[in-house]
């Protein structure tokens, strides 16, 4: 991890922080850093107590669960121009994270560290109302993958989730088991769905990725799940 002082610039670039009063700026700024992170390295990880609330510039940061028998559960990507409410939440209570979050990318992020966090905090509304914002997106987004883990079918979860990570090509790179993981459910599960949508011509396979050969059935299988 690189870490180089801060300048005003990146500010505006979080919404919610632009209203700050130039005196206030200043001091968020000479007490923040900016931090590069290369691809792969593990920001936070359980047990760990949160020093800095990392505000991303650049890359995407995956924060996961995993279970006691080693499961993996997608909770949400952090991306750029938006904060990690996981940091958020355990730097309000004084709590020890019970998460992973993993830089996907390289990632530039703004750090700002508790003493900081907790000065802007307490003297500034505008910056409280940028914390708890997020926080209520992300609480919000947290109960809708609830939702879809209980409620949606899986076949729905997974077409929608191809057409998501395959943005506008036709390719996904992960494997089985990272599709597993993303869903929250077993590799095996995702390998039956998969040949099924193979059998439909939806998709092809190979290793370490998966090809979109019928993006309008998985449309409409998608869109299926607002129309029960």
């Amino acid at each position: 991890m690189t870490t180089a002082p801060a300048t005003t610039s990146w500010i505006d670039r979080f919404p919610g922080l632009s209203q700050l009063p130039s005196d206030l700026r200043a001091d968020l700024v000479a007490g923040s850093s900016v931090v590069e992170v290369p691809a792969g390295t593990q920001i936070f990880a359980p047990g760990q107590t949160p020093d800095n609330l990392l505000l991303l510039l650049d890359g995407t940061v995956r924060v996961q669960q995993k279970s006691e028998t080693g499961r993996e559960v997608f909770l949400y990507r952090v991306h750029a121009g938006e904060s990690c409410v996981l940091t958020t939440a355990c730097m309000l209570a004084f709590e020890d994270y019970a998460a992973d979050g993993i830089a996907e990318t390289d990632v530039a992020a703004v750090a700002i560290p508790r003493a900081t966090f907790d000065d802007m905090a307490a003297r500034s509304t505008v910056f409280r109302q940028f914390i708890f914002t997020a926080y209520s997106r992300r609480i919000t987004d947290l109960f809708t993958l609830i939702d879809d883990i209980v409620f949606q079918r899986m076949d729905v979860r997974l077409a929608a989730k191809l057409l998501e990570l395959s943005a506008d090509g036709d390719v996904v790179h992960a494997t089985h088991q990272t599709l597993a993981n993303e869903l929250g459910t077993a590799r095996e599960v995702i390998s039956r769905t998969l040949a099924e949508f193979h059998r439909r011509g939806w998709v092809e396979q190979a290793r370490g990725e998966v090809r979109l050969t019928g993006r309008e059935g998985l449309s409409r299988l998608a869109r299926s799940a607002g129309e029960a």
